[in-house]
């Protein structure tokens, strides 16, 4: 029996300023967000110390500087062959990367001060989160680093190239993205934040703890803490660590004095007596806290912050958190935001995963690369287990551009920052090294897998590896799969059994899975499964029978999960929609320019297959959802099959009063499983109402759709009411056209201005319409489906956002969002 014991974890962040007894300033951080000069262009002089860039734009940081458009055809047009997807024959491929002019070279400069600086007592580092891409970095004229590789963080010791009174030190920073370097749209820019900060000689260097529990039970857990110290030769140094709860209250401390420690981690070791500990439902998170003394004197103070939890992978029966088994709900999902690119925002991402949880989802994959620390931290408080992963090419090329250019040099070092970065995280449940390589079916490529998977283990001994990988006969065959903690099979459901048989593991991880495609509202007659299914208005039928070609419907994975114990779950292609890879119409299809696969739309709109996997997944709440709409005008008294995702194990269908029959759950068909299916209905004006059943017969539950009259006015949904006066905090307005009773007008296609004035500004917007070419960053977005996303931005001072809306030939609406 395969039986792989696995532990804790937690994560680094960097602590706010820290004081000792005699006001001395021990350690500092802050982000450099405002007064950023851009320019895009190669300007070679701009490394330089007082080269003028007045003339440049003013920017905040994070800042995709691609996504305000415009979109063009002519921006991402290759003649490729897409391998990974089955193909042979080169052909012309369009919005492959969203349509949106992420090639060509950009500049940020910005200047920074380090209070009471001197360089014989202090260090200096800069961090950055991430740099799309091939980032040259200066400081006063100098270079201070390069770094190929756009998602993931790096930093640097800039200390000796600072001015010796620490002031006015000018950062430059030269990016370039090069054309055919990714699958997707990778943004463009400085798109994650930058660090920095300012510490003694002897002090904890970036990303220095690493967190793991040994053991764990409900009456204790033991917590084991290393600690890197930098500069302290082999004199004698004292950590004071103590743990705090989630009240703030010591739940444990120790005092060690470290002497001749060889170069090692200074290891300290805890009790804690009955944790709380941390899952999806209950995500606790503790803190540890460590000042670091020399000859008496505070150094250093540094935070770590974790949770207390166990994983354990056993063969046959597959993933345990906290010793109960549970399969992954999980979805995988890009790094851009929709209307708002890849510059990253905590409450885009909030807002993302506030909509995930709802649907019951479990876990996150970062597909395929390295995620913004923010999205790890919003995982570690809201409850979500990841699979972060690095690569979606090694050494042979996907792109002519891609990371295979840098891998040889740069792969260890990547990862090796990535491990470093996150392995403090409670969240974090796997690593992956990769997606969908070609090197799974070289001869060579195992090495390569076990090259990048030893280094997992080296540098985090406590989690499992895996890998996505889609060439299964392959992977069988070479040795590729057998050697992974894990084997991650991207869809071929129907080769899972044989999967498991054959590998020792005696596992197999759904890492990639579904691939359903859909448009919301649109709905294509006669329904029917198809694969790489194509209609003249290039969208997807939203009745969630459509997939491609090497995938299947959503039902087979969920079967899949329930039938057998040494299925581990899945990670659904994709969570949401996302800038790019416009399958099926990725083929010369202008205008499609982002995908189709997402459960919910680029604009954060749930489809219907939402409350598909939300009758599966949700366990705490129920759901009951009707599709389609029932606006039908020229298809009175044709089959227009209704379906129904429930909970509930019995449903009934009524139009306009007359029933069409009672359906119980069933394995007639995988889909009859998991949804009803009336497809004799008959369209006729009106009403639809569906009354769902327990299990004893009770009626619990009804829905209605009925059939809108005129459009009359224009409704306004915020997801909050509140904002933080912080100049980032975000409010999505769900903007619908609704008749004069207010039922929703799903044909509704008109353009809607807005304003927005008071406290705030507009953002950006989006419709969820993949064809769609209206620019997100204009105060104006055509409806689709009868419904768009409104993004506005809070202030920075105190009072109202007064968001409205107009349309013509409807009345408008107005909002108030207080920001405080």
């Amino acid at each position: 029996m395969l039986y792989i014991r696995l532990t804790l974890l937690p994560f680094f962040f960097f602590c706010c300023l820290l004081i000792d007894a005699k006001s001395q300033t021990i350690r500092e951080e802050f982000t450099l967000e405002k007064n950023w000069r851009f320019t895009k262009g190669d300007k070679p002089e701009a490394k330089q110390k007082d080269y003028d860039d007045r003339k440049w734009e003013v920017v905040t940081v994070p800042h995709d500087w691609a996504i305000y458009g415009p979109f063009d055809r002519s921006y991402d047009l290759q003649q490729v062959a897409v391998t990974q997807n089955g193909e042979s024959v080169a052909s012309t491929k369009t919005g492959r990367t969203g349509g949106l002019p992420y090639v060509g070279i950009g500049w940020y400069r910005n200047t920074f001060h380090i209070a009471q600086f001197d360089k014989n007592k202090k260090r200096v580092s800069l961090v950055f989160d991430g740099a799309m891409s091939e980032a040259h970095v200066y400081v006063n004229g100098k270079e201070a680093i390069f770094w190929p590789y756009g998602y993931n963080a790096f930093h640097c010791d800039v200390t000796d190239l600072l001015n010796a009174d620490g002031r006015n030190n000018v950062l430059a920073i030269r990016l370039e993205n090069k054309e055919q370097s990714s699958r997707w749209y990778p943004g463009a820019g400085l798109y994650r934040n930058v660090h920095v900060i300012s510490s003694n000689n002897i002090h904890v260097p970036v990303w220095g703890t690493y967190v793991t529990t040994p053991f764990v039970s409900e009456a204790y857990a033991s917590v084991k803490l290393k600690t890197d110290i930098a500069n302290c030769g082999e004199v004698d140094v004292r950590v004071l660590t103590v743990i705090k709860d989630g009240e703030g209250k010591v739940v444990a401390q120790k005092d060690n004095t470290l002497g001749m420690h060889h170069g090692q981690p200074f290891e300290q070791n805890f009790i804690v007596d009955q944790p709380n500990l941390w899952s999806p439902e209950t995500p606790y998170l503790y803190k540890a806290i460590s000042k670091v003394y020399k000859d008496g004197n505070l150094v250093d103070e540094y935070t770590t912050r974790f949770g207390i939890r166990d994983i354990r992978v056993i063969a046959d029966k597959g993933f345990f958190l906290n010793g109960k088994r549970r399969k992954f709900q999980g979805v995988c999902n890009h790094h851009d935001l929709g209307p708002l690119g890849a510059a990253v925002n905590v409450a885009a991402l909030r807002r993302q995963l506030t909509l995930l949880k709802d649907m019951g989802c479990d876990a996150i994959r970062t597909s395929h690369n390295m995620p913004a620390p923010e999205l790890v931290d919003l995982c570690d408080e809201m409850g979500f287990m990841m699979m972060i992963e690095p690569f979606d090419e090694w050494d042979i090329a996907k792109c002519k551009n891609g990371y295979h250019r840098f891998f040889n040099e740069w792969a260890e070092k990547d990862m090796v920052n990535m491990l470093h970065h996150y392995r403090n995280h409670a969240s974090v449940v796997m690593w992956s090294i990769g997606n969908e390589v070609p090197s799974q079916c070289s001869p060579e490529g195992y090495k390569v897998a076990a090259f990048l998977q030893d280094i997992c283990h080296r540098e985090d001994p406590s989690r499992p590896v895996t890998c996505g990988m889609d060439q299964v006969s392959c992977v069988l065959e070479n040795g590729f799969a057998a050697l992974l903690d894990i084997p991650g099979l991207n869809y071929r459901a129907n080769r899972y059994e044989e999967a498991y048989h054959r590998l020792p593991q005696n596992l197999v991880l759904g890492s990639e899975t579904a691939s359903t495609v859909s448009s919301r509202g649109v709905y294509k007659f006669p329904v029917e499964k198809k694969t790489d299914a194509r209609y003249d208005d290039h969208q997807s039928s939203a009745y969630d029978l459509e997939y491609c070609n090497w995938s299947n419907t959503p039902d087979v994975d969920f079967a899949m999960a329930d039938d057998f114990d040494w299925s581990m779950g899945q990670f659904v292609w994709t969570g949401f929609d996302y800038l790019g890879e416009p399958t099926p119409y990725d083929k010369d299809a202008w205008p499609n320019h982002s995908s189709m696969f997402g459960i919910i739309d680029l604009a954060s709109i749930p489809k219907d297959r939402y409350y598909l996997y939300r009758s599966v997944w949700n366990k705490n709440a129920h759901t009951l959802h009707i599709l389609p709409h029932w606006n039908w005008k020229g298809r009175e008294g044709q089959q227009t099959p209704v379906f129904v995702y429930t909970d509930y194990p019995a449903a009934e269908l009524f139009i306009n009063g007359k029933s069409y029959g009672k359906q119980v759950k069933n394995k007639a068909s995988v889909e009859s499983r998991y949804r009803f299916m009336w497809m004799d209905a008959i369209y006729e004006p009106g009403e639809v109402k569906v009354i769902a059943y327990d299990d004893q017969g009770n009626q619990v539950a009804e829905k209605k759709v009925v059939t809108a009259g005129k459009p009359d006015h224009i409704e306004l949904i915020p997801d909050r009411t509140a904002l933080a006066a912080d100049g980032k905090d975000l409010v999505y307005m769900n903007v619908r056209i609704v008749d004069k009773d207010g039922n929703w007008c799903p044909a509704e296609s008109r353009l809607v201005k807005f304003s927005v004035s008071g406290s705030g500004k507009y953002r950006a917007s989006a419709n969820g319409d993949p064809t769609s070419l209206d620019a997100f960053h204009l105060p104006q977005m055509h409806l689709f489906s009868g419904q768009l996303t409104a993004i506005a931005q809070a202030g920075e001072q105190e009072g109202m956002l007064i968001f409205e809306a107009k349309a013509k030939g409807v009345r408008s609406a107005k909002i108030a969002i207080n920001v405080k």
